[in-house]
């Protein structure tokens, strides 16, 4: 193992000391619990919280600022944070609103933010909790029961943010939420391993000339392992499940999201993304928004994923509203 690291135990600590360094406009790092807040907030609004294991950077801490969220927990690496960490995080997201936690659907992380959030609730601070599981390669993991919540995070992410930017209630923002994930399809595809740093070795085991088709974020196994391909043939395969559990009608808009594992150069996502277009543009529909590059990774791992979400005029006006966080902005 190769790593610019000192302590493999000492990883997300010594990260989030950077980045809060790197990011001190935008965010404040807490210690002992450790949980990041955004640096300006407005009263009475609803508060966003989310988190869970680090080393999917720049999720969670990287969406936090003006649109997206107010407040992050990373816990260990891949490990989800507990609700020591959780309550205060969302006692520093609430300026009298309530929050919203947006939670990705692993056992370890619904089990800990619900249980934070009961506490909280109990002192009189209002929580909705919208559970993002828009993974369809697989219907239970070693991880989950149910889909995993994957590259659809982000997506809710910006656009709930954007509605309890513009004032929405605390139920409406948490519909949007819902509605970001009924309407949004991922899948994903390794080339090669990540290395969790306290480990020290590869997470699972791929030849050479095989690739891992629905892989999950943490290198859980997807739907079955196949030989090396070119792109195309790889972008066909995601889409495909992708299509087919959206069920889309020709001449709806949607917003296409091309997503890097961490190892992969944006040349090769923008090789995905051109098939992508194509592949959506031969089913009649309006590829009239895109994100790609390296949002929610997989610490290095070598691959990629694919997430569909179907438009409408609210979504999209939602999608564009201004942003300013470490690792997502326009518009302001």
């Amino acid at each position: 193992m190769k790593k610019l690291i000192n302590d493999p135990q000492a990883v997300v600590e010594e990260s989030m000391d950077g980045f809060g360094l790197a990011h001190a406009d935008l965010v404040s790092i807490h210690r002992d619990p450790l949980f990041v807040t955004r640096r300006t907030g407005r009263e009475g609004k609803v508060g966003l919280l989310s988190g869970g294991g680090s080393g999917h950077d720049p999720l969670h801490a990287g969406y936090v600022g003006h649109g997206m969220l107010d407040a992050a927990v990373p816990g260990p690496v891949f490990t989800s944070p507990t609700p020591d960490a959780i309550i205060p995080a969302t006692q520093a997201a609430d300026s009298g609103a309530g929050v919203v936690h947006i939670v990705k659907n692993y056992t370890g992380d619904v089990l800990n933010f619900e249980t934070a959030a009961e506490m909280c609730q109990a002192e009189g601070i209002e929580v909705r909790t919208v559970l993002v599981n828009d993974d369809v390669a697989v219907e239970d993991s070693l991880y989950t029961a149910g889909r995993r919540g994957v590259g659809g995070t982000v997506l809710v992410e910006k656009i709930a943010g954007a509605a309890a930017e513009r004032g929405d209630g605390l139920d409406d923002v948490a519909a949007i939420g819902n509605r970001v994930n009924d309407n949004v399809r991922s899948m994903g595809v390794a080339l090669g391993a990540c290395t969790v740093p306290h480990a020290g070795v590869p997470s699972f085991e791929l030849a050479d000339d095989e690739i891992e088709i629905g892989i999950g974020i943490h290198g859980e196994p997807g739907r079955h392992r196949i030989p090396l391909e070119p792109a195309d043939g790889i972008t066909d395969r995601l889409l495909e499940p992708i299509l087919a559990d959206l069920q889309p009608v020709a001449g709806e808009e949607v917003l296409l999201f091309v997503n890097g594992m961490g190892g992969t150069p944006s040349s090769e996502l923008y090789i995905v993304f051109r098939r992508a277009v194509q592949v959506l543009q031969d089913a009649g529909l309006v590829v009239s928004r895109s994100l790609v590059g390296n949002y929610i990774t997989a610490l290095d791992m070598q691959g990629c994923s694919i997430s569909v979400l179907r438009l409408d005029g609210e979504l999209t006006e939602l999608w564009d509203a201004p942003v300013v966080t470490p690792a997502l902005r326009w518009g302001k």
